[in-house]
């Protein structure tokens, strides 16, 4: 196994001008650079799981799948080979800026499965497309619904954490005024979360109890069906990936 003083490190914009990037057939550009350990066919597959209506909002990114980001540097240094040493400075994903471009570098050697991987890129999706391009209107009032009939859990530490002050300023309140900071960036987490699952559903089958976390409650599953639905209506699965909600019974 190569040391630490065996692998150099590369600055994030070297690596850029290395790496040939692909626009793939939905429209996502993207790249792979170093010893990943991912065949071209799962990246290839990962990425055109993101559904094609949402590339525009994503048309100045690019997603870089290097072996590792290292998070101890204040440039954006990429490793590519892995150690034990750089698997401890890494760090699941660092962006960078070139010009005109935004670049999300993603760590491929950190996570030991393809739903590890995907996940980690279809967040990063998730959230760079709410930057961009916000969240829909329908979207947000049906996760704002959910919300005020008191569905249980939540889709990630920030939805639980944000609907929660955006709840309980309501309740606290005696003209019922709702912080609306808070609410805007539940339906945000809330949206990029639900986008994220989606994608997942449709690149990798999974168990959504595999999400779960300890710090909160994962959202009831018939109440994410209802959100994923929705996603799925406004953003169609590309041909070849389908879509679909299975419910587990007992017995």
């Amino acid at each position: 196994m190569a040391s630490p003083a065996q692998i150099e490190l590369w600055p994030a914009e070297k690596v850029a001008t290395q790496a040939s990037v692909t626009q793939a057939a939905n429209g996502i550009r993207y790249a792979s650079w170093g010893d990943t350990r991912l065949s071209e066919p799962d990246l290839e597959h990962l990425v055109g799981a993101v559904p094609a209506a949402l590339a525009p909002a994503l048309s100045h990114r690019a997603y870089y799948f290097v072996p590792l980001a290292i998070a101890d540097t204040g440039e954006t240094m990429v490793a590519p080979g892995y150690t034990v040493d750089l698997g401890d400075r890494a760090i699941c994903h660092r962006n960078a800026n070139f010009g005109t471009m935004d670049a999300v570098f993603l760590s491929t050697r950190l996570v030991e499965d393809r739903f590890g991987l995907a996940f980690e890129f279809f967040i990063n999706v998730g959230h760079n497309f709410v930057e961009s391009a916000g969240v829909p209107e329908s979207f947000a009032t049906l996760a704002w619904a959910q919300a005020e009939a008191q569905v249980r859990g939540e889709t990630s530490q920030d939805a639980w954490e944000t609907r929660r002050r955006a709840t309980e300023a309501r309740v606290g309140q005696k003209n019922g005024q709702i912080d609306e900071r808070a609410r805007n960036n539940f339906f945000e987490s809330a949206f990029s979360d639900a986008l994220a699952v989606y994608m997942l559903s449709l690149a990798v089958d999974f168990d959504y109890h595999d999400l779960r976390e300890r710090e909160y409650p994962l959202l009831a599953a018939p109440a994410l069906a209802e959100r994923l639905r929705h996603v799925a209506a406004l953003f169609p699965p590309n041909a070849g990936y389908d879509f679909q909600v299975l419910y587990r019974r007992k017995g």
